[in-house]
């Protein structure tokens, strides 16, 4: 049977409008996953009708060399908290992607109730820890870095950096009863540990905090063959999967001398390392 007229050009109409979106797909795919929504919480007029978290990060404390961690190798331990001192609880709920990974939204609450949702690409991850089993955890909740510090005590290029990345958020220690909004009692409790889970959420009050002790899994930074004066550094929330009113609080860090001993660690403007955080709950802490 004889083609129509038409129906070359349709075909030839067809094929190029294929490829324009393959090769938009392409593009797409060559340029990453979609941006997270912007932050509210740093915008003057839509925070003023909610009640943002606000992370921060205390001073490494309880600093001390463990040899056993990594045979052949010497890690330098700390310990961490993580504080909320925002007007409102950072809360991530997770909804199942894979069997060991749930994408999050962010619920940040409202002025006068109510809470609203927004995609800032966060992940939580079903996370081993040797002896206690899985839990789900915060993704890129923190990171562990060392940097070298000059003669001036000015910091200089990144030398090594820890493997802890993935916390529960919980509330753990009320180290801010004082604070405004903060609640009396344990709203987020320890994490889930339920791998047929579908959803999970994960949070930290205003004015409690996610604590965890230097002797905890992955707490330390390899420090093997450092000599000199470093400045070692923890960093809440790294890859902003959570929305703050303020984003430039969230690290903190002390002075190290290698081979490290206690006390004062003869190097430009540094104090001791705190020994442990300032605690006031008072209570027995829940499980990690």
């Amino acid at each position: 049977m004889p083609r129509s007229r038409t129906t070359t050009p349709l075909l030839l109409i067809a094929c190029l409008l294929m490829a324009i979106a393959g090769l938009a797909g392409l593009a797409r795919a060559a340029a990453g996953p979609l941006a997270a929504a912007p932050n509210p919480c740093l915008d003057a007029t839509a925070r003023t009708q909610l009640l943002c978290p606000d992370l921060v990060m205390r001073r490494p404390f309880g600093l001390r060399l463990d040899p056993l961690e990594r045979p052949g190798r010497l890690v330098l331990r700390a310990g961490n908290s993580i504080d909320n001192v925002g007007r409102g609880p950072a809360e991530l709920h997770g909804i199942r992607s894979s069997r060991h990974l749930m994408r999050a939204r962010q619920r940040i609450h409202r002025r006068g109730g109510g809470r609203t949702g927004i995609d800032t690409r966060a992940r939580l991850l079903f996370k081993l820890v040797p002896g206690q089993g899985h839990y789900w955890k915060f993704l890129h909740a923190a990171s562990f870095e060392l940097f070298r510090l000059d003669s001036r005590g000015r910091i200089g290029r990144r030398v090594r950096r820890g493997p802890k990345v993935s916390y529960c958020l919980r509330d753990l220690s009320h180290t801010r009863p004082g604070r405004r909004g903060s609640p009396v009692r344990r709203i987020y409790p320890a994490c889930n540990r339920r791998l047929g889970t579908r959803r999970v959420t994960l949070g930290t009050s205003v004015g409690w905090s996610d604590v965890y002790p230097p002797g905890y899994h992955e707490q330390w930074i390899d420090v093997t063959g450092l000599r000199g004066c470093f400045s070692y550094r923890h960093t809440a929330d790294p890859l902003n999967g959570i929305y703050e009113s303020d984003e430039s609080n969230n690290q903190a860090s002390v002075t190290v001398r290698l081979p490290f001993r206690r006390g004062r660690q003869r190097c430009p403007g540094s104090p001791p390392a705190p020994v442990a955080p300032p605690l006031s709950d008072g209570g027995t802490a829940p499980p990690y």
